[in-house]
């Protein structure tokens, strides 16, 4: 399906756009399942905490109506939204009366090995570490050269997910995921005030477990607790769950309470 650019069909962007210059600017991954968007709410509401943040005019109300159109016409696949800045002349500083852009993109449904979701997978550990900075911290935002960095480090068909930690040692999520691991029955995440993006999957899966009863802690994890965790595993908004199996030299075994989230995940996505 052909691009649009601020709701029109498109394939060409002013050089002078700030999301190329400068990587300022915002972007959602959604998975289209039958002409519908996926966790379409949850998808809008990080964009528009992003949105506030990084000071971006967005009218989010025709954005929906525009993901919507889009998504009828894509059917299944991956839609990717970017938004960005707008146009402006040289230098960091903005102009106030550009807009913003938006830019959809579509493509073909994730294709993934089916023993992703049925064994897990193994996760590679990763030195690139994310620096830590709050004010960008849980934002899916266009600067992602960290993760570049780190997905280069392995090139082989094991390892289906990186682990990367940040500059402190914190565990905090895969390379293009979000990790959880549980232990003494309790679903532990990352706090990711610092760095990392605070996936729609993760908040999904929060809710989901919360409201089943499940406790969940959201905090700062070291690698021995990761190694000394009963389930671990890393979720997306595109495939959902994976269990994770090993990580370097730890080992776990897939475990109740990752099946469980996996079912509702899949629920959630129709596959």
């Amino acid at each position: 399906m052909e691009s649009w650019v601020d709701g029109q069909p498109a394939d060409v962007l002013s050089l002078k756009n700030r999301g190329l210059a400068y990587g300022d600017g915002l972007f959602e991954t959604i998975a289209v399942h039958e002409g519908e968007p996926v966790l379409l709410a949850r998808h809008l509401q990080r964009l528009e905490a992003g949105c506030r943040r990084l000071a971006l005019k967005v009218d989010l109300n025709d954005l929906s109506a525009e993901l919507s159109t889009y998504a009828r016409g894509l059917g299944n696949g991956v839609l990717k939204l970017i938004v960005t800045r707008g146009d402006s002349q040289r230098g960091y500083a903005a102009d106030p009366s550009a807009p913003a852009r938006r830019i959809l993109q579509g493509n073909p449904p994730a294709a993934y090995p089916a023993a992703h979701a049925e064994q897990g997978v193994r996760l590679f550990p990763c030195t690139v570490r994310l620096s830590e900075q709050p004010l960008l911290a849980g934002l899916k935002h266009l600067n992602r050269l960290e993760q570049v960095l780190a997905r280069a480090e392995w090139n082989d068909s094991e390892h289906a997910e990186g682990l990367m930690l940040d500059t402190s040692g914190r565990v905090i999520e895969g390379v293009f995921s979000n990790l959880f691991l549980v232990r003494d029955g309790v679903l532990i995440t990352a706090d990711l005030s610092r760095c990392g993006v605070a996936g729609v999957m993760r908040a999904e899966l929060l809710f989901q477990a919360e409201s089943q009863g499940i406790a969940t802690q959201i905090t700062d994890i070291r690698l021995e607790q990761l190694h000394q965790a009963d389930e671990v595993f890393v979720c997306n908004s595109v495939y959902g769950v994976w269990p994770v199996h090993t990580c370097g030299s730890a080992r776990w075994s897939v475990g109740p309470l990752t099946r469980k989230l996996q079912t509702l995940a899949r629920a959630l996505l129709d596959v």
